[in-house]
């Protein structure tokens, strides 16, 4: 099949290269020229894994493509994907006009029957925008082309996000005619002979689920999290409570980890946009209010830590951080806890040393130099009275504690995720804080 993405972000470069994967031609569209350019010669502008390597291959197979006009490849497509950003307003509603600029560019510039699919994560009620939009370019243009709009939301996680959209959990379409369904089952078969579950569903849910699934998900991790901090009052274990009670099957044990926060470009927007479409329906998400709550103190439950530990005196201190990006595997660091207790310790007077293996150039784009950037996790902690671990990469799992040791004025850590065991940590000498231990 012949498919445009409009928007090279995260969603659309990955699920445009996953889509020429399976063997479609697709064309992936963005304004931004150097940003094209530089997809074209194959150099991508995030981390994701695998997906350097499957641009690379498609480029070479002639199955994907980059371009900066829409209006070009409109008459070879069957399907237009917009994945464009969807950032929240001040409200924390989603900003929609990204999402109807790629709607009226195709009602002004379409030639055919098309079906235009929002991948972008949408409030309810985004896919009559846009059908409107269309509508109304039609009517300027005096014409009138058929067209069906059509959701269909990602769930990729930032990290294992071509492993998520190749053997997904499941595929949710939210469509509204035969012939738009036809469409997306011809684009989805390979998904089908897989196994993998398709859900088709009304356009309105479909764009419900998304928000749904988030939500649920940003739930878990705030209420694991006040759990966690109440383990730490009573003197209970919350590792222990996580495998007892992720031990029964109505329950689960995914996303029961307790940490510092979450962040990235989904939770933190989508709960806050969820909200607010309940807020424009009267009605109040009293739930959610909760869990951002929750979620925006944890951020500072690390810094509350140390503080607490040097007895609030933290001027010339100097601190390493282990992690900025907001999880591993990516160098996202939209809402991560690091941006929050970073700016705490430089308002606190300390010196601040941070390592992260892939978002050290994105902490440099958005901090500048009010940081020291080190050359790896040893280099971080010379000289340091304490180390914060804010992200659970893989490589500062088993450090050389008695080389950090060596390195450091005190040996203190404040453990955000959760990664050492309290014991361990005692008998390397070293004075341990952790997420309800």
């Amino acid at each position: 099949m012949n498919i445009a993405i409009v928007g090279t972000g995260y969603v659309g470069l990955v699920s445009g290269t996953c889509f020429a994967q399976m063997g479609n031609q697709v064309t992936c569209v963005d304004v931004d020229t150097e940003k094209i350019e530089r997809l074209r010669q194959g150099i991508i502008p995030i981390y994701e894994r695998e997906l350097e390597h499957l641009v690379h291959n498609n480029l070479k197979a002639g199955r994907l493509h980059f371009t900066t006009s829409l209006t070009d490849c409109l008459n070879n497509v069957e399907l237009v994907f917009s994945a464009v950003g969807t950032p929240p307003d001040e409200d924390g509603s989603a900003d929609l006009s990204y999402v109807l600029q790629v709607a009226r560019e195709v009602g002004r510039n379409m030639t055919h029957y098309l079906v235009v699919v929002t991948k972008s994560t949408v409030p309810v009620g985004t896919a009559d925008k846009v059908r409107e939009a269309i509508l109304e370019e039609q009517k300027l243009r005096g014409v009138t082309i058929p067209f069906d709009v059509a959701s269909n939301p990602e769930f990729l996680k930032e990290g294992t996000a071509v492993k998520d959209f190749m053997s997904p959990d499941r595929v949710v379409v939210g469509v509204d005619s035969e012939r738009s369904k036809e469409l997306m089952t011809r684009l989805y078969h390979p998904f089908l002979l897989n196994n993998f579950r398709v859900i088709f569903t009304d356009i309105r849910s479909a764009e419900m689920i998304k928000y749904a699934a988030n939500s649920m998900l940003a739930t878990r991790i705030s209420f694991m999290n006040d759990i966690a901090n109440l383990c730490e009052r009573v003197g209970a274990d919350v590792n222990m409570v996580r495998k007892g009670i992720g031990a029964d099957s109505r329950i689960g044990a995914k996303f029961l980890y307790p940490g510092c926060g979450y962040g990235g470009s989904c939770f933190p927007k989508d709960v806050k946009a969820l909200i607010h479409t309940a807020e424009e329906n009267g009605y109040d998400m009293r739930v959610l209010r909760a869990v951002e709550a929750v979620n925006q103190d944890q951020k500072t439950v690390v810094y509350e830590k140390l503080s607490h530990y040097f007895s609030h005196q933290l001027s010339g201190r100097t601190i390493a951080i282990w992690g900025l990006s907001f999880k591993a595997e990516t160098d996202d660091m939209r809402e991560a806890t690091s941006l929050v207790v970073i700016r705490k310790l430089l308002e606190a007077g300390c010196s601040v040393r941070v390592f992260d293996p892939q978002a050290m150039n994105e902490c440099r784009r958005r901090m500048g130099d009010v940081v020291y950037y080190a050359e790896n996790i040893y280099d971080a902690t010379s000289g340091a009275d304490a180390i914060l671990v804010l992200t659970e990469w893989m490589q500062f799992r088993m450090p050389d504690w008695g080389r950090l040791k060596s390195v450091m004025k005190q040996p203190v850590v404040v453990d955000g995720r959760n990664l050492y065991l309290p014991e361990e940590m005692k008998q390397q000498g070293f004075d341990y804080l952790s997420i309800g231990r």
